[in-house]
């Protein structure tokens, strides 16, 4: 990207952002952000003692660089530039504990001002710090493109009927949780699947019914899934549910040891979409009468990273063959792939 298309910075002096990680891997043109007032920082202390020695309007915070002690980071750069906007760097699966950083106070002040989402471009970032009142030191809220994500950035990763993630963002998310779990020999497991005789609703009801029972879906959904994992509509009535290992809860050296490449699907995915099923069977729907109460089915299909899959392409296609075989064995079934007889009903 041209110099050119970087906003100008002499208001800010020399040195007034400090950044903390790896550049290659937080910005899409990482040779721009050189070449702009930045101090970068890779080691942690050296950072925390920086911040204390000098006058920073911003402090960016790649959150993978200590993930185990973020919030003890934060504190002390807090103290040590207690002016400063801090900005967390976060990778797309990293987004839950960025908002809860983002949210907790610590004695009524927030570890983060905010978030971006990386990688990103160094135009936006430059948006995220740059002054915009005068020169005064105060960084405009309204610049920032992370955690409080502009309405256009909003529309682009969300389901605009359901609020739920859509496609493009299951797709990226999931191609980032696996890196990370092939990395740290952690597991992630996709559900894929759709309402049973939806077009049924949706003919005899119209629309507007139709609507409403991919609403419902969605709310049920969200309910029965743990707060980390990624709910998504995938178009029409297809649904993902992306389960992952909860970044907070750190693997026992016995458990890492036991989850090899042929590990067996994470109990608790196969939990939660019992649960789900369960939940759905029992929905009441106003909108289609005295009929509307326990009518909704699904059928679906499971698939596991590493077992069943190397990478979200094939993970998508063999759930979406579990989903199929599910289909053709009656509906209102979830299976496992390389089970024959795999509903997740019989499977304990």
């Amino acid at each position: 990207m041209a110099i050119s298309n970087i906003p100008d910075f002499p208001r800010m002096g020399a040195h007034k952002i400090l950044l903390i990680g790896d550049v290659n891997n937080i910005f899409l043109d990482a040779d721009a952000i050189r070449r702009l007032p930045c101090e970068i920082r890779a080691d942690m202390p050296d950072a925390i003692e920086l911040a204390g020695e000098n006058s920073f309007s911003a402090i960016a915070v790649m959150m993978s660089a200590a993930p185990a002690k973020l919030a003890s980071i934060l504190k002390s750069l807090r103290q040590a530039n207690c002016n400063a906007k801090i900005i967390l760097l976060a990778q797309v699966y990293e987004e839950p504990a960025a908002m809860e950083m983002v949210s907790s106070a610590c004695n009524g002040t927030t570890l983060a001002d905010d978030y971006l989402i990386c990688p990103v471009q160094t135009s936006k970032f430059c948006e995220a710090v740059s002054p915009s009142d005068g020169g005064n030191g105060r960084l405009a809220a309204d610049n920032i493109v992370g955690g409080r994500i502009s309405q256009l950035e909003k529309m682009a990763t969300e389901d605009e009927l359901t609020g739920l993630k859509n496609r493009r963002y299951i797709w990226e998310f999931s191609k980032q949780i696996i890196a990370r779990a092939r990395s740290e020999n952690k597991r992630v497991t996709l559900l894929i699947f759709d309402i049973d005789n939806f077009k049924h609703y949706n003919d005899v009801y119209g629309h507007s019914a139709g609507d409403e029972i991919l609403k419902e879906a969605a709310v049920l959904m969200q309910k029965c899934c743990r707060s980390h994992d990624v709910v998504g509509r995938v178009g029409g009535d297809e649904f993902a549910v992306v389960f992952w290992d909860d970044p907070r809860r750190e693997l026992s050296k016995e458990e890492a040891e036991r989850r090899s490449e042929m590990a067996d699907h994470p109990k608790e995915a196969i939990f939660i979409a019992k649960r789900f099923r369960k939940q759905l069977s029992k929905a009441e729907l106003h909108l289609l009468g005295p009929e509307g109460k326990g009518v909704l089915a699904i059928s679906g299909g499971l698939a596991s990273f590493p077992r069943d899959g190397s990478n979200i392409d094939e993970l998508f296609n063999q759930a979406d063959k579990a989903l199929l075989e599910a289909k053709r064995s009656g509906k209102n079934k979830i299976y496992l792939v390389g089970e024959a007889q795999g509903d997740i009903a019989d499977v304990e």
